[in-house]
């Protein structure tokens, strides 16, 4: 690869032939564009793709390349290829990824095991972090006040309603 120079990610793919994922970087002294081909090993159909996409992303060899990618992304071009080594079609695996990235606001998150509760809330988290307004965000606007309709059809929860004198 370019040993020494300093390159940015621009595009993340993977290939499904070669088991590789293809890395398109920007040079940037001069702005020139490479590729990198780099093929994943030791990866099946069997393989947790969150781990295999920490061990690519902290692989001395690939940690410079792959510093602008997301650890989600990675997880994602894993998920494509276990799909394709399932003998899945990409639409099958892309319905798969759908359900398992977007959260149902039905779900009850109590009756989740760890692992799964803590991917529920890093999906999240970075729902928060995409949709958050920012300082530098041009329709940003500092203490924004909302009424909202009073409406008399409200539903009471019951948690709400018992008096405090019962603590």
């Amino acid at each position: 690869m370019y040993v020494g120079m300093m390159c940015t990610a621009k595009k993340c793919g993977i290939r499904f032939q070669a088991s590789s994922y293809c890395l398109n970087l920007e040079r940037k002294p001069r702005g020139k564009f490479a590729s990198a081909l780099c093929q994943f090993r030791n990866f099946s159909k069997f393989s947790d793709c969150t781990r295999a996409a920490e061990q690519l992303k902290n692989n001395p060899r690939h940690k410079s390349y792959l510093e602008q990618v997301s650890l989600r992304q990675l997880e994602k071009l894993f998920s494509f290829l276990r799909g394709y080594l399932s003998g899945q079609s990409l639409a099958e695996t892309m319905e798969q990824i759908r359900r398992e990235t977007t959260i149902d606001p039905e779900e009850d998150l109590n009756k989740l095991d760890d692992k799964e509760l803590a991917k529920r809330k890093s999906i999240m988290d970075e729902l928060f972090e995409k949709n958050q307004k920012k300082k530098d965000d041009p329709n940003f606007v500092y203490d924004i006040e909302v009424e909202f309709p009073q409406d008399d059809q409200l539903q009471s929860c019951g948690w709400d309603t018992e008096s405090a004198d019962e603590f």
